[in-house]
């Protein structure tokens, strides 16, 4: 399940600042937790896929700033979740409280579309609309740390495809199919801080993706990577005109 939400500011013109993910999750949560207090808790359980994403913030015109950029008509994002309860608790939290605050600006949603998914995933070509975080463990001085790995790495890969598999037996409770792997056509490195002094290296990228459809569906669906609850790993299918 897909959705577009569409925003319009409290001024004719509204800043985004370039770190605005967390914003947005804290949107996510708090509708959620206002709607299905018990779904909330179980999201937050520790080293769990939660198998929702959501895009970028983005604005119908925009225009650089002193450190962000500046917004004009309407804002909007995108939300996917294969999971029925978690769309129904955001977007009725959403539609129910409308009125919303994200880094000291006023916005009101105006509409929710639901969008159609692409009857096929195999073979696709597919853009990022929020970057793709995979990482790994690496010993440093004695101790195991977070490393961020990027495509020119073939453990990017390999734990791309084994997160996708962990999801994939989340969402079914079944084995999940091994045919799967991802051709990169382009890819533009980002840094953004996920918490106050905490930073995730990801990356927007072009790619084509092979294999099983089912397990592909799950990555289009709950997203692609890590910290998708982050806002990481919103892909779309390009070309797909309905999107």
């Amino acid at each position: 399940m897909r959705f577009l939400i569409r925003l319009k500011g409290e001024n004719s013109e509204f800043k985004i600042p370039y770190n605005h993910l967390y914003y947005l999750q804290g949107l996510v949560y708090r509708r959620i937790q206002r709607t299905n207090p018990e779904l909330s808790l179980a999201l937050h359980r520790p080293k769990v896929p939660k198998l929702f994403t959501f895009s970028l913030f983005m604005a119908e015109k925009r225009k650089r700033g002193n450190g962000f950029l500046i917004g004009k008509g309407h804002g909007f994002f995108y939300f996917s979740t294969p999971i029925a309860e978690i769309a129904e608790a955001f977007i009725g939290g959403l539609l129910a409280e409308p009125e919303v605050e994200l880094w000291n600006e006023k916005f009101y949603v105006e509409t929710v579309k639901a969008l159609p998914e692409p009857v096929s995933f195999t073979g696709k070509t597919y853009s990022t609309l929020s970057p793709i975080a995979v990482t790994t463990l690496k010993p440093q001085l004695g101790k195991l740390k977070h490393y961020d790995l990027s495509p020119s790495e073939e453990e990017f890969y390999t734990n791309l495809k084994e997160n996708l598999k962990e999801k994939y037996v989340l969402l079914y409770g079944k084995k999940p199919p091994e045919s799967f792997e991802i051709e990169i056509l382009n890819a533009k490195p980002k840094r953004f801080e996920v918490k106050p002094g905490i930073y995730q290296r990801a990356w927007h990228l072009v790619f084509k993706a092979y294999g099983d459809d089912e397990l592909i569906k799950v990555g289009y669906q709950a997203g692609f990577g890590e910290k998708n609850s982050l806002g990481f790993g919103m892909v779309k299918v390009d070309g797909w005109r309905r999107f």
